[in-house]
């Protein structure tokens, strides 16, 4: 039974009383609303780079629910990049534990345990090896509430997955399936940018009652190091950070990207005297319209950029939501700097990467225009 003024009535009478254009407006504006609030982090901080900060948050998990399981490949003894390091020693075999070589039977198990009421973190190795569990995340984690009316649910289901380019992965070990995922009903997707959202994000979403997927981009396990809060805290999914602020031209990314366009944001400025605000979308799936549509209505200019391949990727989501709600803002056509549309290379990935370079020229042109 809906409370009297719970968020989900509130929303369910606006759509009754709009249009048809707003109806579909408020419906994707709150379609994935968040129902764990942020909690900010305080006291004491500890230098950590964004594996040490995943393992933290896995750590505080175990320790403060006892129905918490970890499992995975290699997930005992620390997994590939060790952010499980120590945490079976500490938790025991029955807690922390290897599954067999088959991403459809680590997410199958998943769900049954999140629906038998524990909470499920699972592991899959890479990011590429996700798709044979393709069809248990989109046709039945995602799906699970929907189907039975609200009377079961897996919401306590959180799957990570390393993600990106890491230099030398080549087309197994170096894609961004995001895209994939953000057209799935039911489901959430992060994507950290570094220690501090690793660690909150990957917290909220085990509490979330929604099954949560956190993709890492593995080049920023070490790369990544930053004063993360020692305590527990949580990060709100579905809310953009405006990292810096400008008045030209926004940037947008998310991951690994982002950093790369931090960097174009300074090389822009030196170089040209243009003035960039950058936004980490930070969460795919919901993500923040409003905060993106504010600063692109500021700014008249907005370059996308991110590693997975041109056509169809989440940057063309955006692109689109852009064209609908900011068009009459717009000084040049919404510009997408991404991955091209071939298999991941191995020795051409300097060439497929979208680099600072490329991403500066389309700043210069969208200030051409």
């Amino acid at each position: 039974m809906l409370q009297k003024n719970s968020i989900c009535v509130k929303i369910l009478k606006g759509v009754l009383k709009s249009k048809d254009g707003e109806c579909r407006k408020i419906l994707r504006r709150n379609a994935h609303f968040s129902f764990y609030p942020e909690k900010p982090p305080s006291g004491s901080t500890t230098k950590m780079n964004m594996f040490q900060a995943i393992n933290n948050a896995l750590d505080i998990t175990l320790r403060t629910d006892e129905s918490a399981l970890v499992f995975g490949e290699d997930v005992a003894f620390g997994g590939v990049f060790r952010c499980t390091v120590d945490l079976q020693k500490k938790y025991g075999k029955s807690r922390v534990f290897n599954t067999p070589l088959c991403e459809q039977g680590i997410i199958g198990f998943g769900i049954g345990a999140a629906a038998s009421g524990a909470t499920s973190v699972a592991e899959i190795q890479f990011a590429d090896y996700i798709f044979p569990a393709f069809d248990q995340i989109v046709n039945e984690a995602a799906k699970y509430r929907y189907r039975s009316g609200g009377e079961f649910n897996c919401g306590r289901l959180t799957i990570r997955a390393p993600c990106g380019a890491v230099g030398h992965g080549a087309l197994y070990h170096s894609q961004s399936p995001e895209a994939y995922f953000a057209h799935t009903p039911g489901l959430k997707v992060v994507i950290p940018r570094g220690p501090i959202k690793a660690k909150g994000l990957l917290l909220s979403c085990i509490r979330d009652p929604n099954p949560c997927l956190v993709l890492e981009p593995k080049i920023l396990y070490r790369a990544a190091v930053e004063e993360v809060p020692s305590g527990d805290y949580g990060t709100l999914i579905g809310k953009a950070d405006v990292v810096q602020e400008g008045k030209d031209v926004t940037l947008i990314g998310w991951g690994t990207q982002f950093h790369v366009l931090m960097e174009v944001a300074q090389l822009a400025k030196e170089k040209f005297g243009i003035s960039c605000e950058v936004i980490d979308l930070v969460s795919i799936l919901p993500w923040d319209l409003d905060t993106v549509c504010n600063s692109v209505k500021k700014t008249g200019r907005v370059l996308i950029s991110h590693e997975a391949p041109l056509t169809s990727g989440f940057g063309a989501e955006i692109a689109a939501c852009i064209q609908e709600e900011c068009f009459l803002h717009l000084q040049a056509p919404v510009a997408r700097i991404t991955g091209f549309d071939t298999p991941f290379p191995h020795i051409f990935e300097p060439f497929y990467l979208p680099t600072k370079w490329r991403c500066l020229e389309a700043v210069k042109n969208l200030i051409d225009y």
